[in-house]
């Protein structure tokens, strides 16, 4: 149920196929829209396409009902499959039937890519290069099956709330599990914060005794996730020491520091590494550094690791930069406190700020008070859509604008581009694109926001360089 446009449909689609099933493939979407999409399967035997369209009959007599992840929860036709008790499955679930490797899960609000991709980083070292799955469109989770190795290689996946709503079905979860933190998002989807964090909570809901279920002590949403009552062995990370009775690791004036058993011992300076990624990406390696070490205890982070950790694209990324201007591309920030993160990271420089997108019913306040204390009305450049409009008014709410400084917003990137670009014309300064919204108003998802970003910047170089030359 819903092919899709970025390839997870296609993967589950031909992995069913290879174990014998015969496939409806069903989508609101037309031939037209769904073109790219319906080329991969082209030529495939007992496939049936129903598309433009949803079908009753179709979820009353196949069996298994595959579910796509923009389908809503409350969607008739799931209904109907219920009520016809028909099996639902997505492509986590089904992934977790059948994988017969030790796996590694990341989930949470932010930070989640890039700490799976350290995991991998950093496990690719002892098995060979590992390539993170999951909620990515480039390795769909159910690609893994097709990939030769060890049964003893890990593999590495990132995971959504929306994946994780039909993890209970598989009663299967990660031997590790890491939640990386809790913030409103998707309340478009979940009807609130508790039922958003139930949805994160499926990922250890399984877990056995010998499993790991990784928190972030610092978080408030930790709370709750202890409160389910995980079977599994509980690890934490925190940017201060941890209470002599937890497990886990610890930043202690720039030293990471593993504690096991009562058992501490140092792992490696990380001063370096904060200076040059920012303080939540210690958050991000130091649970990366935990999953890593509890699935191979005898692995040694090094100086070098770290530096080597390749930076994660669309997570405040450079992506140009010469003597006068910086531009970072944070197309993946797609909720607001991802923004707040950016601005206080880059604060003490000239910033021109993009941001704006579609909205998920998110609270837009903490954010306009940080525009506030940070960027000047003339370097904010807001890209129109529905979540700018609920900034806008909590900036006005506040008095960030007045009779003669008034909201500067464009309809395209390219047009948010340019202005930044005169906002900083002359001056030593950064361009930061961090929407802190979602992207569907304009473009097929953040991925494509964030590369279509990146060929703004490129046509851009040759003209901004020539520009400073000149001043």
């Amino acid at each position: 149920m819903g092919l899709g446009m970025f390839g997870g449909g296609v993967f589950s689609a031909r992995w069913l196929l290879s174990q014998g099933a015969h496939v409806t493939i069903t989508d609101l979407k037309n031939k037209l829209e769904l073109a790219g999409s319906l080329k991969k399967i082209k030529g495939l035997n007992k496939v049936t396409l129903v598309l433009g369209e949803h079908r009753a009959d179709d979820f009353m007599k196949n069996d298994i009902i595959v579910v796509g992840p923009a389908v809503p929860r409350e969607s008739d036709f799931l209904k109907i499959a219920k009520r016809n008790k028909k099996q639902l499955e997505n492509d986590a679930s089904l992934f977790f039937r059948f994988i017969d490797r030790p796996v590694i899960a990341v989930t949470g609000t932010r930070g989640k890519t890039t700490t799976t991709n350290y995991i991998a980083q950093l496990l690719s070292e002892k098995y060979g290069t590992i390539i993170p799955c999951g909620n990515t469109p480039a390795n769909p989770l159910l690609r893994e099956f097709g990939k030769r190795g060890s049964k003893k290689r890990p593999v590495v996946a990132e995971l959504s709330s929306w994946q994780l709503e039909f993890l209970p079905s598989a009663r299967r979860c990660p031997s590790i599990a890491v939640i990386t933190n809790l913030y409103p998002d998707h309340l478009n989807r979940h009807k609130n914060m508790e039922d958003y964090a139930r949805a994160k909570a499926n990922i250890f809901r399984y877990q056995k005794k010998d499993d790991f279920l990784i928190l972030n002590y610092d978080n408030s949403w930790t709370r709750f996730f202890l409160s389910r009552k995980p079977k599994s062995l509980c690890y934490f990370f925190s940017r201060k020491k941890l209470p002599l009775t937890l497990n886990g690791i610890y930043c202690d004036g720039g030293t990471l520091v593993y504690r096991s058993n009562g058992v501490e011992r140092i792992l490696v300076d990380m001063k370096n590494f904060e200076r040059e990624r920012g303080g939540h990406n210690v958050d991000n390696l130091m649970a990366a550094v935990l999953a890593a070490t509890l699935l191979d205890s005898g692995m040694v982070v090094t100086p070098r690791m770290l530096r080597e950790l390749k930076e994660v694209p669309l997570r405040q990324e450079t992506v140009f930069h010469n003597e006068k201007i910086i531009v970072i591309n944070d197309s993946a920030a797609t909720s607001p406190d991802a923004v707040v993160q950016a601005i206080k990271r880059f604060r003490l420089q000239n910033i021109a700020l993009i941001t704006g997108g579609t909205d998920k019913n998110l609270d837009f306040a903490p954010l306009a008070r940080e525009i506030k204390k940070y960027i000047p009305v003339a370097r904010l450049i807001l890209l129109a859509g529905s979540a700018t409009d609920r900034l806008v008014q909590k900036l006005h709410a506040i008095k960030y604008f007045t009779a003669t400084r008034k909201p500067k917003r464009f309809e395209t990137l390219k047009e948010c581009f340019n202005e930044a670009l005169r906002a900083v014309d002359g001056k030593k300064g950064i361009i930061i694109f961090s929407p802190g919204a979602a992207s569907f108003e304009k473009f097929k998802n953040e991925f494509d926001r964030g590369a279509k970003f990146n060929r703004l910047v490129k046509r851009k170089k040759v003209a901004t360089k020539s520009r400073l030359r000149k001043n």
